[in-house]
């Protein structure tokens, strides 16, 4: 099992269609040994007017499986997806989630000797993709097969990939176990920090015009003894930011991600309220409290932007920080149940700090 990670655009979905042998390289070969199982898209490979029964059929003939084989297999996929009642109905029906199931469920089920997945699994919801890496796991022990998996949750790669490859703008940054691998990548892009403590921005990649920016920041859970977020805490992210003369904020906005991949919880407090938020030239403390912090135990990132506009006017970023800051999140002790994770709304506060 071989893990792909890289920011946003390092050519993650390009290697893996060169391999699933929908976009032909611009120079050199890709070989491959064996019958390919590809999951790149959601739903792709589906024919949207046909059932979900008639489709686990279509995948099966593409991959060159005889209709007995996939007799053999029907039952396991159809558990495994979930989705029995609506086996008969058009798959141009189906949500986006019911999609993912069925086409991991067919990919995984029909057993291809390469398995290729691109970043699928955060569409699902916490238990589905435990039983999805549960089955990559499965498929790859002791039965000769490879499984390509690229994806922005670093968490699920370390579980799954005993080697990975890092790509950085199109060329291998690094490649091998996945330990090492990760640990280079995080340094790289991420200001590691603890709870409470203030980070210095004046290092991290931006965009915006400069008018205000981000100086400082730092984070903890107002609920906490010691600060440490916990999911479904309260999360308070604490800002220092200097405007060069008066400006109208129409926008602060916290985003919680994956490193380097989606973004799981955008908080945006100034556009909740629909509000103005006039800050004077020089410098302000400024806080974004997100009331429950939605997410399971794990590493994520915190990016930040300042912008004016709305309410009918152009947007204009001030300053915007991406994935700069890690956000270690701890398992709450009083929860019975660990949480996954997802996309959520949020309620947000904005609070100055004089």
């Amino acid at each position: 099992v071989i893990g792909v990670i890289g920011r946003n655009g390092a050519g993650k979905s390009t290697l893996l269609k060169i391999l699933a042998r929908i976009t032909r390289p611009t120079e050199g070969r890709a070989v491959l040994r064996g019958r390919v199982g590809s999951l790149l898209e959601v739903g792709s490979g589906f024919h949207p007017e046909l059932t979900g029964s008639e489709n686990i059929y279509l995948n099966g003939a593409i991959l060159g499986m005889r209709r007995s084989e996939i007799d053999q297999r029907f039952d396991d996929i159809v558990a495994f997806s979930g989705i029995e009642r609506f086996l008969q109905t058009p798959v141009k029906r189906y949500s986006t989630g019911m999609y993912m199931r069925l086409a991991f469920a067919v990919a995984a089920h029909l057993e291809p000797e390469i398995l290729v997945i691109d970043e699928v699994l955060a569409v699902g919801d916490a238990e589905f993709q435990q039983k999805c890496l549960g089955r990559m796991s499965e498929l790859s022990g002791g039965h000769g097969r490879t499984v390509l998996f690229v994806s922005h949750n670093l968490d699920a790669i370390r579980q799954l990939c005993a080697r990975t490859i890092w790509l950085d703008g199109g060329r291998v940054r690094a490649d091998g176990p996945t330990t090492d691998v990760v640990a280079a990548y995080l340094e790289q892009h991420v200001a590691t920090t603890r709870a409470g403590a203030w980070v210095d921005l004046g290092e991290a990649r931006r965009t915006g015009t400069g008018e205000v920016r981000f100086h400082r920041v730092s984070f903890g859970s107002p609920e906490d003894p010691e600060g440490i977020p916990r999911s479904g805490r309260r999360l308070a992210v604490e800002f220092v930011v200097e405007a060069r003369r008066l400006v109208k904020l129409g926008s602060l906005a916290v985003k919680i991600s994956l490193p380097g991949g989606p973004v799981l919880i955008n908080a945006d407090p100034v556009i909740d309220a629909d509000l103005t938020l006039p800050l004077d030239a020089g410098e302000h403390r400024l806080r974004v409290d997100i009331e429950s912090l939605a997410l399971g135990p794990g590493s994520y990132t915190i990016g930040m932007r300042l912008a004016r506009g709305g309410s009918g006017r152009a947007w204009s970023v001030f300053d915007s920080i991406e994935d700069f800051v890690q956000l270690d999140v701890e398992a709450d002790p009083g929860a019975s149940t660990a949480r996954g994770h997802a996309v959520v709304p949020c309620r947000a506060e904005l609070i100055r700090v004089r």
